[in-house]
């Protein structure tokens, strides 16, 4: 394709990519199609010869889209946002025609000194501890995802933990803990089996009322496990937890991981860029005691996936854990230690110029923006919150301080409440106006609402909000009059038994009953009673 052929079809698929942002609510939020449905559309082979951009786009269209979840749809509410905006396009367009490997400095300077600059703007836009920042002991990358970064941060905990002992002969089987609570991600468990550690190195630390680490609990098991010969490596804080944006307290648990000597990682992956609203930052206070820190841009500042944001205050045990200098990388400016090479900052060699969507983000909407976004997306799930807990319908169960709600429905006793539940989450969803997921606390089914995609209004929220109502309605009358059906069967069986029943006492109440002794004959007459008498007159004359 010639510089002038991709001007013509550029043109043509960002007016289409411009079109379809301003067509995706009238589109079903959650895909209609059934598995294998995408596949049977596609041809058996690839093509022998080219086809022109405007076939490729009408496969889009009636391939490709009907078999999407819209994440930018104003009606996605599950899980996170995943936003994107016309800034991140464009900056990820311009990265991936300049298509420049950062893996290390020599190879795109400015890939690598512009992700360390614009690292050190969201230290400074996030409230985050000077540490972070490159001209101190640490410093920012970019990483794929939270779950790399926290992979790497266990990487470098293990490193400074061991001496790095690790990286030259392994972790030892059995000797080593990493601590979590119930609400942890996943991703943690799974980057301690990749570490070598194994999921039985885990301590899941209990959690109080509000779904927050309890610290005396830490303490206790850390401890505990000290003196059984263990290493401690790693506690795991998170501030806005997946499940139900739970925060743990930050500023309880570093003391006690500083006076341990445990790493402390803070994983924020949601959460963590809310903070570019000052009035927030107390969410996440006692961030200064961080060793690590991770959030995701991509899920509620405005930039496409992938976007993560991680910063590490001693990347000396990052870049020990992860450094390996081939002869082939070999370069007078990493033999001068006076460049960053990004490659010794991530599990991968090759890297994109993810930065550069960060950078046109930032330029577009400013600190002001950014702050903006996030403001308007916690103020409707505050508003949404005091509509649930004004309606006898539908409970509140957890702390919202930010943009997501957690809703429990009520059900009317006998009903199995997490099957209802579940009832109604598949009716909403299958309506195709909006799209939720849902959680357990507790042991019990609940709903997630979260909200934070740029294209969601008050008006969306209004509509879920009815649709909710709407659904549980139907549903409670729907289990009232199955009830109501079942209550009658039910009593009409009980009417039958109850019948049967004296039907049967009846016959052994005969059955039992002694038998009659025969009665004495009676004689009678059938002499008119005015003829007997008359003879008994004549009878007496004679006489």
């Amino acid at each position: 394709m010639t510089p002038e052929e991709f001007r013509r079809y550029g043109h043509e698929v960002v007016d289409w990519v411009a079109d379809h942002m301003g067509r995706v609510e009238s589109l079903p939020v959650r895909s209609q199609v059934a598995p294998g449905d995408v596949r049977a559309a596609l041809p058996a082979s690839a093509p022998e010869q080219g086809e022109p951009i405007a076939d490729v786009l009408a496969d889009l269209d009636r391939i490709v889209v009907p078999g999407l979840t819209h994440w930018q749809h104003p009606g996605f509410f599950g899980y996170f946002p995943a936003n994107t905006s016309g800034p991140s396009v464009l900056g990820d367009l311009v990265s991936s025609a300049l298509g420049v490997q950062g893996m290390s400095w020599v190879t795109s300077p400015a890939c690598t000194e512009l992700e360390q600059h614009v690292m050190d703007w969201f230290v400074e836009l996030l409230g985050l501890p000077e540490s972070f920042t490159h001209g101190s002991t640490g410093g920012g990358v970019v990483q794929d995802s939270s779950s790399g970064a926290n992979l790497v941060a266990l990487l470098a905990a293990l490193h400074r933990a061991t001496g790095g002992r690790t990286v030259r002969s392994g972790v030892e089987p059995g000797a080593m803990t990493v601590y979590v609570s119930a609400q942890t991600h996943s991703s943690m468990e799974k980057a301690a089996r990749i570490a070598g550690l194994g999921s039985d190195a885990v301590r899941v630390v209990p959690v109080d009322g509000d779904l927050a680490m309890r610290p005396e609990e830490l303490a206790r098991r850390i401890d505990s496990d000290v003196a059984r010969g263990f290493t401690p490596v790693m506690v795991c804080a998170t501030s806005g937890t997946t499940s139900t944006g739970a925060f743990d307290p930050l500023d309880a648990l570093g003391p006690i991981c500083r006076d341990r000597g445990v790493w402390l990682h803070v994983d924020a992956a949601w959460a963590g860029v809310s903070a570019v609203a000052p009035e927030l930052r107390p969410l996440q206070a006692g961030v200064e005691w961080a060793d690590s820190y991770t959030t995701d841009a991509h899920k509620w500042l405005l930039t496409g996936f992938d976007a993560t944001l991680f910063w590490t205050a001693d990347r000396a045990a990052l870049t020990g854990a992860l450094a390996i200098l081939p002869e082939y990388l070999r370069n007078a400016a990493t033999d001068s230690g006076t460049v960053v090479d990004y490659r010794d900052w991530q599990i991968e060699l090759g890297r994109r110029f993810r930065a550069l969507k960060l950078w046109f983000v930032v330029r577009w909407y400013g600190a002001e923006g950014l702050r903006e976004h996030v403001r308007g997306a916690v103020a409707l799930a505050q508003e949404l919150a005091g509509w649930v807990g004004a309606d006898d319908r539908f409970d509140v169960v957890a702390p919202h301080p930010l943009s997501l709600v957690c809703l429990k429905p009520r059900w009317a006793r006998g009903v199995d409440a997490d099957v209802a539940t579940m009832t109604l989450l598949e009716r909403l969803n299958d309506g195709g106006e909006v799209f939720l997921t849902h959680t357990s606390i507790s042991g019990e089914v609940v709903l997630r609402v979260a909200l934070g995609a740029p294209a969601t209004q008050r008006r969306h929220v209004e509509r879920l909000w009815t649709l909710l109502r709407e659904a549980h309605d139907w549903l409670a009358n729907d289990f009232a009059e199955a009830a109501a059906t079942a209550e009658a069967a039910a009593a009409e069986a009980r009417a039958a038994r109850a019948a049967a029943a004296a039907e049967a006492q009846a016959a052994q109440e005969v059955e039992a009953a002694p038998e009659a002794e025969p009665a004495d004959p009676v004689e009678f007459s059938t002499v008119p009673k005015a003829v007997e008498a008359e003879r008994d007159e004549e009878t007496s004359a004679v006489e």
